[in-house]
């Protein structure tokens, strides 16, 4: 993989002398594996999942305002069911940098369109950055650093800059990217190129990729400008982006519904990894609740009022203050309680709660249950 040098045009910048992003916050998700408490109308971004009362999506924006540089160049793409959720979650984002989208089509299209109104608004040269609305990151300070380092890459090597998890553990969950050539140090962090892309491996390959040290989970945050990215996408989907050019939003019913990772990522020449040093996790089930929050006086993770008998290593979010849970002689369960709503799963089988919705959406007698 080989990254050139390409022009860079004006941008502002931050005080830090380092370019100023252009966040924009991937808010269109369902959040299914959190159900009930995850529901179509307040999916998990609205939700806060760590007892503080700031939401998901909240937190993110408050990350990434610094930034930005302020509300005004901060922007969210959401599906049309949710928009006026954003915006009573986030009543200081501008109307104007709230894109919605008709119908999900999977992130290729969302990260077309938004790349194109804020190239149409701030010109190709901006640098842009993606993040998914629904994650949880420590050290905000190292985030920023690398997010800077990012920006660099893509400012002075047009770069497609993708951060880089470490793994810390043999995850079969994630997908996984391969680190190839130095680039060299961008604001202080090594760069590498990518090498290749690889989706949700098996067990053993992922204990291989861990073993290797030449591994970073894919954390689905990209930084580039607009100019490149956008040269990059019509060379290798330009149907997708011809039409949102040509209609806009209303193309949406003709698009693919694919990722932006296959799209685009998998395939441009211009991929950049930079393996990132703060805490970070997709919170994907409720086994991530316990991972944020489990401590070494609990046997348990309560999030509501819950009594335990003999019971260890569960997971209770109970979302009704006038009610009390209670376990007996349970161990490494999920127990949820939310309204109409109640769930009960082992841990092992958070993954599959996504299944069990569709019992749900195949009854009628359900559907206001999702």
């Amino acid at each position: 993989m080989s990254v050139k040098p390409q022009e860079t045009g004006s941008n502002p910048d931050t005080p830090q002398g380092q370019p100023r992003i252009t966040p924009i916050i991937l808010a269109g998700g369902k959040g299914e594996r959190f159900w009930p408490v995850s529901r179509r109308e307040s999916p998990k971004q609205f939700l806060s999942l760590d007892g503080s009362g700031v939401s998901l999506l909240q937190a993110t924006a408050q990350r990434l305002l610094g930034i930005a540089g302020g509300w005004d160049n901060l922007w969210v793409v959401t599906a049309a069911h949710l928009e006026a959720g954003v915006q009573r979650q986030l009543p200081l984002l501008p109307a104007g940098n709230l894109l919605v989208e008709p119908e999900g089509r999977d992130t290729a299209a969302a990260v077309t369109w938004a790349t194109l109104e804020v190239a149409e608004r701030s010109g190709e040269e901006t640098i842009v950055g993606f993040f998914p609305a629904d994650h949880w990151i420590d050290r905000p300070e190292q985030f920023e650093q690398t997010l800077g380092a990012a920006a660099q890459l893509a400012a002075e090597r047009g770069a497609i800059a993708t951060l880089g998890i470490q793994p810390t553990y043999a995850a079969t969950g994630y997908g996984y990217i391969e680190q190839g050539e130095a680039l060299g140090t961008f604001g202080g962090l090594p760069a590498y190129g990518v090498k290749r892309f690889t989706e949700k491996p098996d067990a053993a390959t992922a204990a291989e990729f861990l073993a290797s040290g030449r591994f970073s989970w894919n954390g689905g945050i990209f930084v580039f400008q607009a100019g490149t990215a956008l040269g990059e996408l019509r060379r290798h989907v330009p149907d997708l982006v011809s039409a949102l050019e040509r209609q806009g939003v209303a193309a949406y019913g003709t698009l693919p519904k694919i990722s932006i990772d296959y799209a685009l990522m998998e395939k441009t020449d211009r991929a950049c990894v930079l393996p990132v040093r703060f805490g970070w996790d997709d919170l994907g089930d409720w086994n991530a609740v316990e991972r944020l929050l489990k401590t070494e006086d609990n046997p348990n993770v309560d999030l509501g009022d819950h009594v335990a008998l003999e019971s260890q290593g569960c997971i209770v979010y109970n979302c009704n203050p006038d009610e009390v849970i209670m376990t007996i002689g349970l161990e490494d369960v999920v127990v949820v309680r939310d309204g109409n709503a109640t769930l009960i799963v082992p841990k092992h089988r958070s993954q599959d709660i996504k299944q069990g919705l569709k019992l749900l959406q195949a009854d009628p007698r359900y559907h206001h249950l999702l």
